[in-house]
């Protein structure tokens, strides 16, 4: 005891005693005070933005991985340490499958499209007597416009979708993990190789597809009388028809086009969950190739 407390015998008398305090009396039950509305509103529509975020965040997550995997593509195949072995040897199987898996198809898609397209073009236009307009009409129309389609579609067909299905598996079966236990980047030993064997094999078909289609449209048109000029003639006219912006456009969809599909289909089958099956992954990658091969022919429809 201390003289300073009130209950020791030496405290002066009449000291006023102070009660220890009660914690249980300090704290009083005092109503929080209401949120604002800004802040209850923004509670009441939390869900629904998430669920809208979620939903927008899903639907453009291909978009933003092909933009960067393009970029990536770019930028890593400049480097010379990039090009090894077994990227060489990757990218040459793929367009020697690319290439030769997709050649009849085009021959015979390019000789269905001449049959119709040229014949058809060169006929009504000689009957409505603007024969000379044939040249320009069958660059607008079938060169640069349907044969970059036709041709995305046989390369998606024949070889976008077995690129896909070969890395999806790989990516289940867990070959790609133990390429990454080698040291192998699949990025640069998958992507990138069969990005650049699609472009070069885009192009190669889609100046096939051009030629055949345009040959074989010109043998139907002549042989009924709709055209009677020589084949050398015929060529003379269709390339004269073309503009400056031709001769870069019409190869530069070609290249765009085999581009944007391989990417596209390595990229889905590189991002495959544990979820996915074949049966699930081949729809989504068909349906992604053909908006591609949309967009890109849209976006030089819009430009030129």
């Amino acid at each position: 005891m201390t003289p300073n407390d009130p209950t020791s015998p030496d405290a002066p008398a009449g000291a006023a005693t102070t009660p220890a305090p009660n914690p249980a009396a300090a704290t009083t039950d005092v109503p929080a005070a209401p949120p604002p509305p800004l802040v209850r509103l923004l509670l009441r529509v939390a869900p629904w933005l998430a669920a809208i975020g979620r939903f927008v965040r899903h639907q453009v997550r291909f978009t933003l991985m092909l933009v960067g995997a393009g970029w990536g593509t770019i930028r890593e195949s400049m480097r010379p340490n990039s090009w090894r072995r077994p990227v060489i040897f990757e990218f040459r199987h793929c367009l020697r499958q690319v290439v030769s898996g997709g050649l009849i198809s085009t021959v015979v898609t390019a000789t269905l499209a001449g049959l119709m397209v040229v014949s058809q073009a060169a006929y009504w236009l000689g009957f409505a007597g603007m024969a000379q307009m044939t040249g320009s009409i069958l660059v607008s129309v079938l060169v640069r416009e349907i044969t970059p389609i036709l041709v995305g579609i046989i390369l998606l067909g024949r070889s976008g979708m077995l690129s896909l299905t070969e890395i999806g598996l790989m990516v289940l079966n867990g070959e790609v993990r133990t390429m990454q236990a080698r040291g192998l980047d699949p990025f640069l030993t998958l992507v990138m190789p069969r990005a650049f064997a699609f472009t070069l094999g885009g192009f190669a078909l889609g100046m096939i597809f051009a030629l055949v289609s345009l040959l074989m449209g010109f043998f139907v048109a002549h042989s009924t009388g709709a055209i009677n000029s020589s084949v050398w003639t015929f060529f003379f006219n269709v390339l004269t028809a073309m503009t400056t912006w031709d001769y870069l456009v019409i190869p530069l969809k070609f290249l765009l086009v085999g581009f944007f599909v391989g990417l596209g289909a390595c990229i889905s089958g590189l991002t495959i969950s544990n979820n996915d099956t074949i049966a699930t992954l081949m729809p989504r990658g068909f349906a992604r190739g053909i908006m591609l091969i949309m967009v890109v022919n849209i976006l030089f429809m819009l430009d030129f």
